[in-house]
């Protein structure tokens, strides 16, 4: 009998990443770092381990043995179990079901499902945790470029891209928005509607690139997705390869405005700039190599003044228009073939009228 005690083995029961909608919750028990760099969607955050805690067992691993670490580590995963217990799973009923995963389907997950399960709840582990998941979203996201049919709206900063691909996705319209996803603007001043607070940074590579999958795969591969052209970087992040190769053959759509009605709109959709003049005066050194310091010093006149319409066609004028006409159109194979949208003004109601024309025109492409 106590041979057969001996012999037996807690058996943990799994589940795959095509079964996460079956689960009532998401577990991530890695550390907050950890999570904070990526994690599967909708997951919620019970870490066995602090960042403080991993870095110690791991330290002990390296410089005395994995047994040490191990027991250690022990001793730490149970403290922080009971914890959850005490104050955050307290109130769930017998009926719920968790899903949980660690790095990759290993030691730390397997001790929260075994408490879990044996206080009656029925709790899974996440066959091959968070690494088995990056490797279905690398793998998806190629199936995914493949399989929509993308609209690439064009046009020089101020044009009114993003404004209407908002209007697009408010009156139902597929839109993939790379620049809010990446929490960037997508130029040199793009952070001004986001860094320039500093609570909030741009995600990780690896986040930009969950938050594109979680998108696109809730997408209708019958129905066109619409997305703004962009370099391959935006900000400090890329375009996954797959995609941008996708985009890059894309259909074209090209809006053009006179640059006052461009300046007009990016006086409206950058007015954070106003809540932050110290932030851009700084910022503005980037053009001292391309520029010359007399023209930047011209510049931050005209902010100082407060002549925000002067600096903006400025900056336009000099910078950004050029830059468009040099690589914004040649890295887009069907561009020149582009369809073509006049705008005498950017305002709300031309935006619908466009967003309109083209949910119409495109649903009548696929149609025939």
């Amino acid at each position: 009998m106590v041979g057969s005690i001996d012999q037996m083995q807690p058996v943990i029961p799994f589940a795959t990443i095509d079964e996460l909608g079956d689960y009532d919750d998401l577990i991530d028990v890695r550390s907050p770092a950890e999570f904070a760099h990526d994690h599967i969607p909708g997951a919620r955050s019970f870490p066995v381990l602090s960042d403080e805690e991993r870095a110690r067992v791991g330290t002990i691993y390296q410089s005395v043995s994995a047994f040490a670490a191990r027991k250690i580590g022990a001793a730490l995963v149970a403290h922080n179990i009971a914890r959850h217990l005490e104050c955050g799973f307290e109130n769930y009923p017998k009926h719920w079901k968790p899903l949980v995963y660690c790095w990759r389907g290993g030691q730390r997950s397997a001790a929260l499902v075994l408490v879990l399960s044996q206080v009656g709840w029925t709790a899974r582990q996440l066959r091959g945790g968070y690494k088995g998941f990056r490797h279905r979203v690398i793998a998806d996201l190629a199936q995914l470029a493949a399989r929509h049919r993308f609209v690439v709206l064009h046009g020089p900063t101020g044009s009114g891209k993003t404004a209407l691909l908002e209007v697009l996705s408010a009156n139902g319209g597929q839109v993939l928005d790379l620049e809010q996803l990446a929490h960037h603007r997508g130029s040199v001043l793009g952070a001004t509607a986001t860094q320039c607070e500093p609570n909030d940074l741009q995600p990780s590579q690896r986040a930009f690139e969950t938050q594109i999958w979680q998108t696109l795969r809730k997408f209708d591969p019958q129905r066109p997705v619409f997305v703004e052209s962009e370099s391959r970087r935006i900000g400090k992040l890329s375009i996954p390869t797959p995609l941008f190769d996708a985009l890059v053959t894309s259909s074209c759509v090209r809006l053009v405005a006179s640059l006052e009605a461009r300046v007009a709109h990016l006086l409206e959709r950058y007015e954070g700039i106003y809540r932050n003049p110290d932030w851009l005066r700084n910022r503005l050194e980037f053009f001292v190599p391309l520029y010359g310091r007399k023209c930047v010093e011209q510049w931050r006149q005209l902010l100082d003044t407060g002549q925000w319409a002067e600096l903006a066609k400025a900056i336009v004028r000099t910078h950004y228009d050029p830059a468009y006409r040099r690589g914004g159109e040649g890295l887009y194979r069907q561009a020149q073939a582009a369809q073509v949208l006049e705008f005498p003004t950017l305002d709300p109601d031309a935006m619908m009228r466009a967003a309109r024309a083209l949910l119409d025109n495109f649903g009548k492409q696929h149609a025939e």
